[in-house]
């Protein structure tokens, strides 16, 4: 009963963004301006992170994967999806036990029909001593599916289980790409409070130059006091970058299951990083069935589909069988013997007349949640291609402003350098000197950012591309042998 469940079809879709993306990125000259190449229908490696190839970095997104407690919960989540599908497919089965069980007894006369009025004074002095009767069973009970609720019961029980499956390789993957953005975050930080401090001792040598150039009378106190400034500036910069880097890297330890003083965590820099060339982009009509999110809310809907199905049947009458043999003699050493067998049968029927509208309204509660999960599988569906088609405009960006900060950096540098030396020589003055400096400081912070960016939007198409987890084999166990034998 009910309606079947069928898998929807991908949407023909050409591309992912309104216009079409380069097909390559670069950015000529600049730290990691290396070229990516958008390769179309191209497979995603299931252990992507290898190739940036940083053993640091693959061994932290490892090391994740293997020990971070949440992930362990939803293994075992999976594990208890899996079970309840074998317990519910086990009503397809007669159920048979056995019982065995002895009775002490003793009646009087009256509950025997024995009583003077009956037999005079014959009943006088009657007594019924007491005894004992032994009873071995075995008893066997079987629903007759009929209407297809149990099998009905188990397809939504083996779709909730895929749900959980998905649910699973969906948090994989994204411990894999949090683990990797934190990783990368912590390197561009690490590449901040270094440029920053180089700043600090840069701006101290000029601060120097201006306290000399003070007591030579070409330069003012106010100069002096401005330079004092900026220094303190910079300096206090560095204390919000420390306090994120601590920060990150206590995430990473939780991403590794480990507490910040347990972990020990290896430094990253983004010079040991490499920038993957070719990235791979599926078609779109590959991504609905690569997606874990897809797949799970596909799962959800199917097992509220298959839910209608037990809906229904249960406002139908259900067919039993049921029966017992065994033996049950006065005397345990007769347990077996000929004559104190006996045996039952018994077919039932039984089926709802007036319930107050409960059994339909359960139908038809049904059939909204098949409705509301319809939905949200178009939404998931909606959503992942604007995940994928907003990281690939991105990435294709990317590589734009690496170039225009690249550029905005050199400059900034050279600016500041010939400020500096025009300055020592009187032949500027400090405000201009100030101008360039804080020119260079936002350029290279910015260009830090950039690079960075690279990264972290690449480790983004991974995993809006679905991680790759159809090409990994160690993070969800497969069903049991049983569950494939029950289910096929």
């Amino acid at each position: 009963m009910g309606p079947d469940f069928h898998a929807p079809k991908a949407p023909n879709l050409a591309r992912y963004t309104t216009n079409p993306l380069p097909a390559a990125a670069a950015a000529p000259g600049a730290k990691d301006g290396k070229t990516q190449q958008f390769v179309s229908g191209q497979d995603v490696a299931g252990a992507w992170w290898g190739l940036f190839r940083s053993p640091r970095l693959t061994l932290l997104v490892s090391t994740a994967l293997a020990r971070n407690p949440s992930l362990e919960s939803s293994r075992e989540t999976l594990r208890q999806a899996q079970e309840t599908t074998l317990a519910a497919a086990g009503a397809w089965f007669p159920q048979l036990g056995v019982t065995g069980n002895r009775v002490r007894e003793k009646f009087s006369p009256a509950q025997e029909g024995i009583s003077p009025t009956t037999f005079g004074s014959a009943a006088q002095g009657v007594t019924i001593p007491p005894f004992s009767v032994y009873t071995a069973q075995v008893a066997v009970n079987y629903a007759f599916d009929v209407w297809g609720g149990t099998r009905r019961t188990v397809e939504a029980d083996r779709a909730l289980a895929e749900q959980q499956r998905f649910q699973l390789e969906g948090a994989a993957s994204m411990l894999a790409a949090n683990t990797a953005l934190a990783a990368i975050n912590a390197a561009a930080l690490e590449a901040e409070i270094d440029a920053e401090e180089k700043l600090v001792d840069a701006e101290q040598r000029l601060l120097s130059t201006v306290k000399r150039q003070f007591e030579l009378g070409g330069a003012t106190g106010t100069d002096v006091a401005t330079q004092e400034a900026q220094l303190g500036s910079t300096e206090a910069l560095v204390v919000p970058l420390r306090t994120q880097l601590a920060t990150t890297r206590d995430q990473l330890a939780a991403y590794l299951g480990r507490a910040p003083s347990e972990a020990d965590i290896p430094p990253i820099t983004l010079d040991e990083l490499t920038l993957p060339g070719e990235l791979p982009v599926s078609l779109p009509s590959v991504l609905v069935a690569q997606r874990p999110d897809v797949r799970a809310a596909q799962a959800q809907w199917h097992a509220a589909t298959a839910q209608v199905g037990v809906a229904v049947a249960n406002r139908l009458p259900q067919f039993t069988l049921s029966g017992a043999a065994g033996t049950s003699p006065a005397q345990f050493a007769q347990l077996f013997a000929p004559g104190n067998g006996f045996w039952t049968l018994t077919t039932q029927i039984a089926g709802p007349i007036f319930e107050g509208g409960t059994l339909l309204h359960q139908q038809r509660a049904a059939q909204a949640a098949m409705r509301s999960a319809a939905a949200n599988y178009q939404n998931v569906v909606i959503g992942a291609f604007q995940n994928v088609a907003d990281v690939l405009t991105t990435l294709s960006q990317d590589a734009v402003a690496l170039s225009a900060n690249d550029v905005a950096a050199r400059a900034a540098a050279r600016g500041l350098s010939l400020a500096q030396l025009q300055y020592g020589a009187g032949g500027v003055a400090y405000p201009i000197v100030l101008q360039a400096q804080t020119q260079y400081q936002n350029a290279v912070i910015n260009l830090i950012k950039a690079r960075a960016a690279r990264y972290t939007d690449t480790v983004m198409l991974f995993a809006a591309l679905g991680g790759g987890w159809w090409n990994r084999a160690d993070i969800a166990p497969a069903p049991a042998g049983l569950l494939r034998s029950l289910l096929p």
